[in-house]
């Protein structure tokens, strides 16, 4: 895939370097965005990762398979373990990250600010964590203007023990503003408006801090 149109899916998924291509599959971008071995790319790759699993539980199975050789595929692993290790850096959470096994892999080069190699690349720390920061803010913002952006992405991981995959982006649709169809506007009314009506019921709210004091 030429490198332009590569850079526009990845807008898509929150690193806007050009105006954003929407309708893309996810999993097929972050392929092709470790697959383009493109460095600037790679530096957004948390960001891109982050907004991708907003929009539904993360599986990695479905990303290594779209991978083609075994050197993509580890290539693949060690991205996401760098962005992992950024988010615990960040002191961020994420359901789907708690089951990857060596999570920890790079925490202490986030630790000590010691320089990160993958494939032929070495990335600062602090670089990618300025590109996470930069990034993680205007993504947050287009999510809802009462969330911050440590919150916005902190909330994942609440939802996640809440609502299915399909209940989470139906959720940050009609939050967002985003059209509906017919059908997800009677699953929305039938099923997740009953939980977000739940949730923002005050008396449960206070019953619920109570019972975790």
């Amino acid at each position: 895939m030429k490198n332009a149109e590569l850079l526009k899916k990845a807008e898509a998924l929150g690193f806007p370097l050009l105006q954003a291509e929407t309708g893309t599959d996810d999993y097929r971008t972050l392929a092709e965005v470790i697959r383009s071995r493109n460095p600037r790319l790679w530096e957004g790759f948390p960001v891109m990762l982050a907004n991708a699993a907003e929009k539904g539980d993360f599986s990695f199975a479905q990303l290594k398979a779209r991978m083609r050789t075994p050197t993509e595929k580890n290539l693949a692993e060690e991205l996401l373990l760098v962005s992992v290790s950024l988010y615990n850096a960040a002191r961020l959470k994420f359901a789907w990250a708690q089951t990857l096994p060596e999570q920890q892999k790079y925490s202490d080069n986030f630790k000590n600010n010691a320089a990160i190699k993958i494939g032929d690349y070495s990335f600062p720390p602090e670089k990618l964590k300025a590109v996470f920061n930069a990034y993680r803010v205007k993504s947050a913002g287009q999510i809802t203007d009462i969330l911050s952006a440590r919150s916005g992405f902190g909330v994942e991981y609440a939802m996640s023990q809440i609502f299915t995959a399909k209940q989470k982006e139906l959720f940050f649709k009609k939050l967002r503003g985003e059209k509906l169809t017919k059908t997800e506007k009677e699953y929305f009314s039938r099923t997740v408006k009953k939980k977000v009506a739940a949730l923002a019921n005050e008396d449960l709210h206070r019953l619920a801090v109570k019972l975790l004091e």
